[in-house]
């Protein structure tokens, strides 16, 4: 089987790239990411990227395409429902890819991840599957990203501290905020 595998980033690809393959899993990535923030910040995740998959022979479709008016466009004035437009807009573009290449599934990086909703990733990788014609695998590889944080820290790889896009950024740095309750 070979599977069209979408990419945030080369930390969150080691785990799931490594589990697949033991499974006999032909694995090829596709980086789009229409939703980073700043344009640095995208930059550095594509280069990252490239070295990882240049260290390990990984074979990567790149779409790099900066839609970052686009994304905001979309998620303006429903900022709680960002996450659901950003899986969906890129599960979309990967599923189709993954068609149109002739990939026998498609599946996400994402699912890496502590951070992310699992539950709406799958429900968007199996409805977007079913609208382009092609089956979403879900695996859970949240387990490996211990090991693939490891991985990552060995290879000297860039780490993000934030999931990617403007409104993420902001939590991560108003999280390190400490605001002391005042009481008046």
């Amino acid at each position: 089987m070979n599977l069209l595998l979408h990419i945030c980033c080369a930390n969150c690809a080691i785990s799931p790239i490594r589990e697949m393959g033991g499974k006999g899993i032909e694995v090829v990535g596709y980086f789009f990411n229409p939703n980073i923030h700043p344009y640095q910040e995208y930059q550095r995740r594509l280069e990252t990227l490239k070295q990882y998959s240049e260290t390990v022979g990984l074979k990567v479709i790149y779409r790099d395409e900066y839609l970052l008016e686009e994304f905001l466009r979309n998620v303006s004035h429903r900022e709680k429902e960002r996450c659901q437009y950003c899986y969906s807009i890129r599960l979309g573009a990967t599923a189709q890819e993954a068609r149109k290449r002739g990939f026998d599934q498609f599946s996400t990086t994402l699912l890496q991840s502590k951070h992310q909703d699992h539950q709406q990733i799958r429900e968007i990788g199996d409805r977007v599957g079913k609208e382009v014609g092609i089956p979403f695998y879900y695996e859970d590889f949240r387990q490996g990203w211990r090991k693939g944080l490891d991985v990552s820290k060995a290879m000297g790889l860039y780490r993000q501290q934030y999931c990617g896009c403007i409104y993420s950024e902001k939590e991560r740095f108003l999280k390190e905020i400490k605001m002391p309750n005042s009481k008046v």
